[in-house]
Parts: structure tokens; sequence; C-alpha cells
């Protein structure tokens, strides 16, 4: 293997100033996700969710962005999931975007709370069909014996709504998180990059730049 401490990304293809940015952060992160898509980077709508037990563990893994407003970030999973768990648990978690391509990431922390059924209902009924089987066939988060035990569940599942429209589990919605702070990185030459913090302060976001 390489050695790992010889691998190094020299950022030089952008800058970021005060001028630049948004007042409103969620305006700023609506401008750099347009530009993601539009310069087709990979995955732009994935996020590193993490989260923290009531024993003061954390742990993160990538969902998918499937909504924001002025409010906050939308994405669906199991509720019983280890995640679903530890937001029952601890209601604060933190997101974190990165385009590489961009050289850019973008750091998002707050308070989660389930979304109402009616918006989670609109949104299972939209996933491709073998999806919503697999909503039904997984426990997700929970050990099983085989990859076939879980492809025998989702045949059984799939034969199951064979007839009829999967309706959503009840063990299964969205999440939305109303950000208390974002942090805007892009990555700069010799690591000095350049990274701005909004933090709420009442109802107003304060801006400051950050030592990379």
């Amino acid at each position: 293997m390489k050695n790992l401490s010889d691998i190094r990304k020299e950022y030089r293809d952008a800058r970021l100033d005060a001028d630049q940015l948004n007042d409103d952060p969620f305006r700023q992160f609506s401008k750099w996700l347009e530009e993601a898509l539009t310069a087709g980077v990979n995955e732009p709508t994935a996020m590193a969710l993490s989260t923290v037990s009531s024993a003061c563990r954390p742990s993160s893994r990538m969902v998918l962005l499937k909504d924001m407003d002025d409010r906050g970030f939308t994405f669906f999973t199991n509720y019983e999931s280890k995640k679903g768990l530890e937001l029952s648990e601890n209601p604060y978690a933190a997101l974190l975007f990165f385009w590489p391509e961009l050289e850019r990431q973008v750091r998002i922390e707050g308070r989660v709370t389930r979304i109402v059924i009616g918006k989670s209902d609109l949104y299972f009924r939209s996933r491709p069909e073998g999806s919503k089987v697999s909503a039904w066939a997984s426990p997700q988060s929970r050990p099983v014996p085989s990859r076939q035990y879980l492809e025998s569940l989702h045949r059984d599942y799939a034969m199951l709504f064979r007839s009829r429209e999967p309706e959503r589990p009840q063990s299964w919605g969205g999440y939305i998180l109303f950000p208390v702070l974002f942090e805007f990185w892009q990555g700069r030459e010799n690591r000095l990059h350049d990274r701005f913090e909004y933090s709420l302060k009442g109802r107003i976001w304060e801006i400051q730049r950050l030592a990379p």
C-alpha cells in the first residue's frame, strides 16, 4: 500500500470571500447545491448524518437529502434503525456535504424531529417499487444470517404486494433537521482554506470567518 502520509491534494480552483456570501445560509446552501448539480458532482445530495447515542457515542452514515426549505433539511429512514433509535435518545445531529469536484464542503448542525405522517406517505408513494418492498423486507441495522435471507424476505414481500400498492410501513418515515449552525468550506492553496460559519442568535444569523 502507498504511504498514506504521502497522499496530498492541492486546492486552488476557487475562493470564498465574505462579500460573496448570502446573508441567509439557506440561500447560500441552495446556491452551492445548484452549482454542484450543474457541475455534475457525483451524488450531490449525499450527506453524512452523524448522531449520538445516550451513552455519548457518535456514529455516522451516508443518507440522501430529499427536501429542503427555509426551515430545514429532510431525509428518510427506518425509525427503528440505529440512527432512528439514537435520534429518539438524542435529537441533535450534524450533516456534512462534501463535493470534492468543487473542493467544497458544508457542515450543518441542529435539532431533528419527525416530519408529519402525510409527507412521509407522499414521499413513500413516489419511491420505486423495489425500494418500497425493501422498506418492508429490511430489519434495518439488525443482524441477519445471510444475503440470501434478505433476498428471500424481499421476494416474500414482493409476492405479498403483487396485487396492491405497498403502503408505508409505520416504522419508516422522514425527519427534518432544523439548523442552528452552518459552515461553508472552500479548499484553498497551502491549506489556507476559506471557512465561514453562520450561527443562529435568536432569529439572526451571525457570520464569522474561521481559521483553517
